[in-house]
């Protein structure tokens, strides 16, 4: 009954401003500090509450919570009716939001949070998905110094979140593709392809098999830049195929 009151009165005069949902969500995180989630969520649904009576009409509530650190308060039936009634966001608006999300620093689950909140299961593995993922990640690790420098502890930090969707070799090709997309985009700064294809090698993120099919690709919609992107990367392939002899040898 607590719960009720409290949640109920200091929402009423709010939600027709707009600005319930953040007070709310911050007096949510307040008691967690007293209490566990579970505890405060179930306080949360005693009050009856839904956040699509809170918030404006035009946020979306998975966004929302997600955002704010409040997914206990979305129990699974709630989850499924969500679901049913998502926007589909279109790619720009995904780019858009993973780069805000990289930007701010965001730790892999949250990121994982908002992506699973807000796509269907089939958008995450479409290739399109792959490769606007991949372009955020590499975008979000790159210093912007002269000349431009991979931030090495930043995309170790990401290699679990690249890993988590670059599950097969087709979508390693894909992310390879976007990483290539990437630096003809930025006019093939030296170097700085062959620093991300060290490091995602060395992460495991993308492995030589894939590494290899981009190499011989004849793919006619993914020629742009090629020529540039491997003789900036001869060496590492040099390299590859050396270790792969010796690895025979042994």
């Amino acid at each position: 009954m607590w719960g009720t009151c409290v949640f109920r009165e200091i929402s009423k005069p709010l939600v027709p401003l707009g600005k319930a949902g953040v007070l709310l969500a911050q007096i949510l995180q307040l008691l967690c500090k007293g209490m566990t989630p579970q505890k405060v969520g179930a306080l949360w649904k005693e009050a009856g509450l839904s956040w699509n009576e809170i918030l404006p009409k035009d946020e979306d509530v998975n966004t929302f919570v997600t955002d704010q650190k409040v997914e206990f308060t979305v129990d699974e039936e709630m989850k499924s009716k969500d679901v049913g009634r998502k926007n589909v966001l279109s790619g720009e608006e995904i780019s858009k939001q993973l780069d805000r999300l990289l930007q701010d620093k965001a730790n892999n689950q949250r990121i994982r949070d908002w992506i699973e909140a807000n796509l269907e299961d089939q958008q995450t593995v479409n290739n399109q998905f792959i490769r606007r993922l991949m372009t955020s990640v590499c975008q979000s690790v790159i210093i912007c110094d002269n000349p431009y420098k991979v931030d090495m502890e930043q995309i170790k930090n990401r290699a679990p979140l690249l890993q988590r969707y670059l599950c097969d070799e087709e979508k390693e090709l894909q992310a390879l593709y976007a990483l290539q997309a990437l630096m003809v985009h930025m006019e093939q700064p030296a170097n700085l392809l062959l620093m991300f294809f060290n490091t995602l090698y060395d992460e495991d993120v993308i492995k030589e098999e894939a590494f290899y099919k981009w190499e011989s690709s004849k793919d006619s919609a993914e020629q742009t830049g090629k020529g540039v992107a491997l003789k900036s990367v001869a060496i590492f392939f040099t390299w590859l195929r050396e270790a792969d002899e010796e690895s025979d040898t042994d």
